[in-house]
């Protein structure tokens, strides 16, 4: 029976339950922590031996989980990087299905142009290009410059939902404005051109830039010691970034965080259906990952698979920024949430 179910390609439900549909969620990707030590040095590498050009089109080193057999994915559903831009290069423009995002950890030079719009990328700048918008990106400096990306790539392959088109050969506009026009038109605080009152699917603005983030934040953690309830925990403050014609996340696929603890702080254990990535911004500390320790530093990257409780402690101010693939889980209803006691 086993070899006729074989050759007419059926496999039967009673041999495969376990793996197939287990009491609550069992990845195959692992907890891990990429060193941004190890990481910068091996994109230099690729930067002195690797061009950027047609072909390749970007200098990007995918992070990949140790439990997916080699795939360049830090989790089932979600990519990460690190692009690597020498001094003068350009990383021709091209579109894709996949939405992605940059965050510049450290550095600034580089202008990315989003459908013909340059955005000037900036230490603790978070900066979009969401699904078939035409992008590249071009150095301006004598310095390199080394950045994350994050992307749906995986989710979008296993969909069979991707497609990819070339664009111009350089970049379509090379001016170096210190605001894109993106920016000029939606982000003013609180305020929404009445250009703009359809809902879109992404987040108009192009840039979110590092002064409000930590200004947001700082601003938290003070109204906390004036006793103000304004934190998510006590000594952790934390924004969302989102798109103000729906109020809602970045992109439909991404969610995109940013998370401060002060010194000394422990945040509750949680598990989470669905992957979070964090990236040290600033500060040490350390991430508990499924009980196991690791120390954090600037740079680091740290992947939390799903249903893997967490927590995080800061040895002094700790800033992190997070991202997740939380808004696919919740369109399909599939979140869950324990936070320990």
């Amino acid at each position: 029976m086993y070899a006729k179910f074989e050759s007419a390609h059926l496999n039967p439900l009673w041999t495969q339950i376990g793996d197939l549909m287990p009491m609550s969620p069992s990845p195959q990707a692992i907890p891990y922590v990429w060193r941004w030590a190890d990481l910068l040095p091996l994109a230099e590498e690729a930067g002195r031996l690797v061009p950027v050009g047609r072909g390749g089109e970007r200098r990007a080193i995918a992070l990949a989980n140790p439990g997916l057999g080699g795939r360049p994915y830090v989790s089932p559903t979600l990519w990460a990087a690190i692009q690597y831009l020498g001094p003068r290069e350009t990383a021709p423009e091209h579109r894709h299905s996949q939405n992605a995002f940059r965050f510049v950890v450290e550095g600034e030079g580089v202008w990315t142009v989003v459908n013909g719009d340059p955005v000037a990328m900036r230490r603790g700048d978070f900066l979009l290009t969401p699904g078939w918008n035409f992008h590249g990106h071009h150095n301006e400096t004598d310095n390199p410059m080394a950045w994350i990306d994050g992307l749906d790539i995986p989710f979008s392959y296993y969909a069979d939902t991707g497609f990819f088109e070339f664009g111009c050969e350089g970049v379509s506009d090379e001016s170096m404005p210190n605001i894109s026009r993106a920016e000029r038109l939606w982000s003013h605080p609180g305020l929404r051109p009445l250009v703009g009152l359809d809902a879109k699917t992404s987040s108009p603005i192009a840039a979110y830039r590092w002064e409000h983030t930590d200004a947001a934040l700082t601003e938290q953690l003070t109204l906390e010691l004036e006793g103000y309830p304004s934190t998510t925990e006590p000594g952790h403050a934390a924004v969302r970034y989102t798109n103000p014609t729906t109020g809602g996340d970045v992109m439909p696929t991404i969610r995109a965080e940013f998370h401060r603890l002060r010194s000394g702080t422990t945040t509750r254990t949680r598990q989470d259906v669905g992957t979070t990535v964090f990236q040290v911004f600033d500060g040490t500390g350390s991430i508990t990952l499924g009980g196991e320790t690791q120390q954090l530093a600037k740079g680091d990257l740290a992947v939390v698979p799903s249903w893997v409780p967490w927590t995080a402690t800061a040895d002094n101010d700790l800033d992190l920024f997070a991202f997740s693939d939380a808004p696919i889980i919740e369109r399909l209803h599939f979140n869950r949430t324990h936070i320990h006691s």
